[in-house]
């Protein structure tokens, strides 16, 4: 018999919750964007060594997906969210205090780790209380409101910029987490009984990994999806130093073009959700692969002859953004659509990937400099093709 979303706490109070906990990892990603030129001034470093500050976050939610997500199935649902949004709290707090870029690598790291128990366990709270129809309607909420983060971020974070500098943006991401957690305190009840929860231990776990990973299909539309997000990291991590140093743009215009490139993304995806019942997904994959992959070569032309400019930039990066709203769900989709009886751990390996591959283009998007778009598009170009390659596989 279906689940449903239990009488209390009420339906409102939950979603808002884990909606809090969805907007964490978004917002400690996108937030600080417009002040990497400042903090690397301010830091005393280069574009890449402010961008490992961004590596070092991802490359904790792949480890929080690792353990957080196994932890969670073993010892309930609460517990884990509660440490995660209390741990990142405080290590976010910390990150505005940080003396010097070493040790704010470091709390970056640890507010990733934390910070993912908001994704990998908020999907398990999901998956316990619903099934079917509402567990999917519940999903598609969380995903539409939390598309908007990308949006809102640069603009809330060039306002708190203006006004208090980049740390003053940690601090405000401290009290997002500290809301996130309040919102678990509350709202967020013990969703796992004792008598569901796994007792195999990491051999069971690393059973159903190998199941999982051994469909070929699936592990292609994983890589799409992984390659495809890694195109729109090195879009994320170049765009500050772009805008600002290559263009010319100021913190507030740069928050505001990027919020742009943000909003056609989530539009984008609202229109591939609203077209699946009507365009097959794999060929929505297909098209918007071809479009992001077009756009991404055309800035990497533009740059190379040093014929970029804000009215070439503009149009093709809104191509590029639009592409990856059509690739990302329906990739995602068509993965876990390959494993229907373990949609936990392929949803878990999905997000593993999905931030290893961020974590790993981040930095190289800027080893040509503060002033060059060039390593930045090459990033996108080469995810993009790898893309293409990794759709074409799931499909054979």
């Amino acid at each position: 018999m279906p689940r449903h979303l239990p009488r209390h706490p009420p339906r409102r109070r939950l979603t808002a919750a884990l909606l809090l906990l969805c907007f964490v990892g978004p917002l400690s990603t996108d937030m600080y964007l417009p002040a990497f030129p400042r903090m690397a001034a301010e830091l005393r470093t280069d574009a890449s060594g402010v961008q490992l500050t961004l590596t070092a976050f991802l490359v904790g939610m792949v480890l929080g997906h690792l353990v957080l997500g196994p932890l969670s199935d073993r010892y309930g649902r609460r517990v884990p969210l509660l440490a995660g949004a209390a741990l990142c709290t405080g290590a976010t707090a910390l990150c505005a205090l940080a003396p010097g870029l070493g040790p704010l690598i470091a709390l970056r790291l640890a507010a990733g780790f934390s910070g993912a128990a908001g994704v990998v366990v908020g999907r398990a709270v999901v998956a316990d209380v619903a099934t079917g129809a509402a567990a999917a309607r519940l999903l598609g909420v969380l995903m539409t409101l939390a598309g908007l983060a990308p949006v809102l971020a640069p603009l809330a974070g060039g306002a708190v910029i203006g006004t208090a500098g980049w740390r003053g943006v940690f601090w405000a991401l401290a009290g997002v987490s500290l809301l996130a957690l309040a919102g678990v305190v509350v709202a967020v009840p013990e969703t796992l009984p004792p008598e569901r929860r796994r007792t195999g231990g990491r051999g069971t776990f690393l059973r159903t990994v190998r199941a999982v990973a051994g469909d070929r299909a699936y592990t292609g539309y994983a890589l799409a999806f992984s390659f495809a997000f890694g195109a729109l990291f090195c879009h994320v991590a170049g765009s500050p130093f772009l805008l600002q140093n290559v263009l010319g743009l100021g913190v507030g215009a740069s928050s505001l073009v990027f919020s742009g490139g943000a909003l056609v993304l989530a539009l984008s995806g609202a229109v591939a959700a609203r077209l699946v019942g009507r365009v097959a997904p794999e060929r929505l994959l297909r098209r918007g692969l071809r479009a992001a992959g077009a756009a991404a070569l055309a800035l990497l032309a533009a740059a190379g002859a040093g014929a970029l400019t804000l009215t070439t930039y503009l149009p093709l990066v809104t191509v590029f953004c639009g592409g990856l709203g059509l690739v990302l769900a329906n990739a995602a989709s068509l993965a876990v659509a390959r494993v229907p009886d373990a949609a936990g751990t392929g949803s878990a390996l999905l997000g593993t990937a999905q931030s290893a591959v961020g974590a790993v283009v981040a930095p190289l998007a800027g080893l040509g400099g503060a002033g060059s778009a060039v390593p930045a598009f090459t990033g996108m170009a080469v995810c993009g093709g790898a893309a293409v390659l990794a759709a074409r596989g799931a499909e054979r």
